[in-house]
This record gives structure tokens, sequence and C-alpha cells, in this order.
């Protein structure tokens, strides 16, 4: 993926198309999921395009650490006190529909092992 590849989520990002977003700062962005699986069904995504985890680089260690540590700051945001779970989807077998790297965050309910 390069940085003029465009997905939903490039467009989310540029306010090209309306999003419910809850947080944002200048390396991340998070917003309610429009199909939610769980009470609480909210994206995280880095601003930098990352098509999927596979494609992260050494140089993206610190991004990747804010990306968890953005996913912790938003569930306590969203009252997920019961716990919550982060799922990363990751190429097809993985289930990953838009190919911009986010962090799904589910919570408001007990969730299910195993979860596929």
């Amino acid at each position: 993926m390069s940085e003029t590849t465009e997905t939903i989520f490039s467009k989310i990002i540029r306010r090209e198309i309306p999003a419910d977003i809850v947080y944002e700062d200048d390396l991340a962005l998070a917003f309610n999921d429009i199909h939610p699986q769980a009470p609480v069904h909210i994206l995280v995504i880095p601003k930098k395009p990352i098509a999927k985890l596979d494609d992260a680089e050494s140089q993206d260690h610190a991004l990747m650490g804010h990306l968890l540590l953005t996913a912790k700051r938003v569930a306590q945001q969203a009252g997920l006190t019961n716990g919550y779970r982060l799922v990363i989807n990751t190429g097809a077998d993985g289930g990953q529909t838009v190919y911009h790297l986010h962090i799904h965050i589910l919570g408001g309910r007990q969730m299910k092992w195993p979860p596929g």
C-alpha cells in the first residue's frame, strides 16, 4: 500500500466522508464502527497508511505501541470497566476487508472463546 492508496479510512481521516469520531491525536483516529458486532465497537486506525499488520516495519514500532495505548484510552473513555477485546484482522484469511491497519475494540458484553 502506498500513501496514495485510497480506502474508506483514508477518506475518514481527510473528513471526506463522515464518521462518529470518538478520539483523535496526531497519529491516530478512533471512531464507532458502522456495523457493530458488540454494544461497543470502536475502530482505532493510524493516520499513516499501513495496509495490514504484516506491512508494519521496525520503524513503526512507536506507532504500533501508540495504537495499543490509544485503544486502552478509548476503551476506558467508553466505560469498558469489565473488560474488552482487541482484534486486528490481517489478510483475507484473517477476515480483513479494509486494507488500512485497524484495531477493533469490542466490549459491553461477555466475549466468547474461541472467537472465530
